[in-house]
């Protein structure tokens, strides 16, 4: 392992632990939509990289930066290394700044998306690697496990099984793909059908929810089984919304037919809101 992947470990270390005692520390750098896209707290992007929910959390990311970190660091030198890892991170959060745009309550936290990133940066640069995985006692090769993730997380943002990040994993691990092949642009031809195969599904699904956002409304049997299981979160989340539409109107209504025209239950709803 090389010298920067020991700091980047130490440093998520000593962040995620200062969190995990400090709420207002975690609530302060954590990624969320609101602060990034009301707030411009563009830090956050960054910063919640080196947040974690819990220590299984933190001990899983680590790992996966310890494993595949060291030939990595070797290879592309200090600072060619840092910058796929931390425009990996501004990536996974962007894709998931852009996928949860609408949803200002959604928050994250983790190293996944820089790890994912050099991941995908190892894959694109030796997709013959074997990778190893747990209770599988035979390495698979890097370009087949790089497949099998994408469509997997691809699957995880469409149907929203679970709480995982799935969104900044694939923004990670993409942005990392293509600062590799940047910097080595020779691996478009010794590479090219492990890349085209990892890359393909990303950009058909990329361009979907681009061109078709609604896509990625739920629709499988997963959702439609649980779908009277409504969270705190999205319950939460479905009333600001209303509320904020409701604020709108009021504020169209001022805009349109002045103060005077308000009842008393619309000033009193603006003078909570203004609060």
């Amino acid at each position: 392992m090389g010298i920067l992947s020991l700091i980047l470990i130490i440093a998520n270390v000593i962040v995620s632990y200062r969190g995990f005692k400090d709420s207002i520390f975690y609530n302060k750098y954590k990624f969320n939509v609101d602060a990034v896209l009301l707030y411009k707290d563009y830090k956050r992007l960054v910063t919640s990289g080196f947040l974690h929910v819990n220590w299984m959390h933190l001990i899983f990311n680590m790992l996966a930066l310890y494993f595949f970190s060291g030939s990595l660091e070797l290879s592309l030198g200090p600072v060619r290394f840092l910058l796929i890892y931390f425009l990996s991170l501004i990536g996974g959060g962007l894709l998931s700044l852009f996928i949860h745009r609408h949803d200002g309550g959604y928050d994250s936290v983790g190293a996944s998306a820089g790890v994912s990133g050099l991941i995908y940066a190892a894959i694109a640069l030796f997709p013959g690697m074997k990778i190893g995985l747990l209770f599988i006692p035979i390495g698979i090769p890097g370009w087949l496990f790089g497949l099998v993730y994408v469509l997997y997380s691809i699957y995880g943002i469409r149907s929203r099984r679970n709480n995982i990040g799935h969104d900044a994993h694939l923004g990670g691990a993409l942005i990392g793909l293509i600062v590799a092949i940047i910097m080595h642009p020779s691996v478009l031809v010794t590479n090219t059908w492990p890349i085209v195969i990892i890359m393909l599904p990303s950009v058909v699904f990329m361009y979907i929810i681009i061109t078709r956002p609604h896509s990625l409304m739920i629709d499988n049997y997963f959702f439609n089984k649980h779908s009277n299981a409504v969270t705190i979160d999205h319950k939460y989340n479905i009333e600001k919304r209303s509320k904020e539409q409701e604020i709108d109107r009021i504020l169209e209504k001022i805009h349109k037919k002045g103060m005077k025209s308000l009842t008393d239950k619309e000033k009193q709803m603006l003078q909570e809101y203004s609060r």
